[in-house]
């Protein structure tokens, strides 16, 4: 049945250029499936844009705040128009990342150990034993994130510049070398397992969205048992932070390790990226499900109280 979808997009995040390129391909595919389809570029009057347009459906294509912590899903639940991907409360947690890793810890999900400072703490003094890694709490695409090894004496002094704009709680954590790994859910399915290998030294915003800048092997070359459990915790993940839709958990997974002991959860993605150079399309693909088929779903799946 077609509708009337309005695709959520740019925003005013660190992620704007990647969300509006996965609104792009996002609309494309629902004109193509015979939607009516309007492209809106999200700014702080979207509240009264949504209430003229009454669309049937709000796909959200935004990265980052405020389509990825909960405040557009609770601008939504209030105007009354059904949503794709999760609702308020698992998107407020999941963009936590601190709050995330207790909630799957709790549920059996191994995490990294890590440990929540401020920016003046992270940029004073190692919080921890080399090499670790220190991250926004609540930020995507791998921005504001440094790797700091035994070749640094200090942490990285970016920290303390006047215009850093990623928050001034940060999470440093242990780093886990070995493979990076990445499993889409859809729906209540997990689907295959992407091993990422990036060309530069990891996986980081250029890696992600320039052509080119890292190769996805797919399905993942590693052991048939360590495979499945990487499944079993991405669709586990997605049920303790209590997701919907469509979401991508990311791992590592230290090889050198026996079994699955190496395996960690870093996070689940609740808007993963719908570009043409994206992971959750590509594991759709190789499920047999074509972009536009995802994408269809997607709208179909739509709904408030999510």
């Amino acid at each position: 049945m077609s509708k009337h979808v309005a695709v959520l997009m740019g925003g005013w995040s660190a992620e704007r250029e990647v969300s509006l390129r996965s609104g792009k391909a996002c609309a494309e595919a629902l004109e193509r499936t015979g939607h009516r389809v309007t492209r809106v570029d999200v700014g702080r009057d979207i509240a009264t844009v949504l209430r003229t347009l009454k669309p049937d459906v709000a796909f959200n294509v935004l990265h980052g705040r405020p389509g990825e912590d909960g405040t557009l899903q609770g601008v939504l639940e209030i105007l009354g128009i059904p949503y794709t991907h999760s609702g308020v409360m698992a998107s407020a947690v999941a963009m936590q990342k601190d709050v995330a890793k207790v909630l799957m810890q709790a549920s059996g999900i191994p995490v990294p150990e890590g440990v929540v400072v401020t920016r003046a703490e992270a940029a004073a003094g190692h919080r921890m034993a080399r090499p670790y890694v220190i991250k926004p709490i609540a930020e995507g695409s791998s921005v504001g994130v440094f790797i700091v090894t035994e070749e640094h004496p200090h942490p990285p002094q970016e920290l303390t510049r006047a215009d850093w704009d990623f928050g001034e709680r940060l999470l440093v954590e242990r780093y886990i070398g070995g493979k990076e790994l990445t499993c889409a859910v859809i729906g209540d399915r997990a689907l295959d397992v992407i091993e990422i290998v990036a060309a530069t030294r990891f996986y980081d915003y250029e890696a992600k969205y320039a052509p080119g800048g890292s190769k996805h092997l797919l399905p993942a070359p590693i052991s048939p048992f360590v495979y499945q459990e990487v499944r079993r915790l991405a669709l586990k993940a997605h049920h303790a932070l209590g997701c919907r839709g469509v979401t991508r958990a990311d791992f590592r997974y230290d090889d050198r390790e026996s079994g699955t002991q190496g395996l960690v959860c870093l996070e689940v993605n609740t808007q993963p990226g719908m570009t043409e150079t994206s992971l959750v399309p590509e594991l759709a693909a190789h499920a047999g499900l074509t972009f536009d088929e995802l994408v269809r779903w997607m709208v179909d799946d739509a709904s408030l109280n999510r």
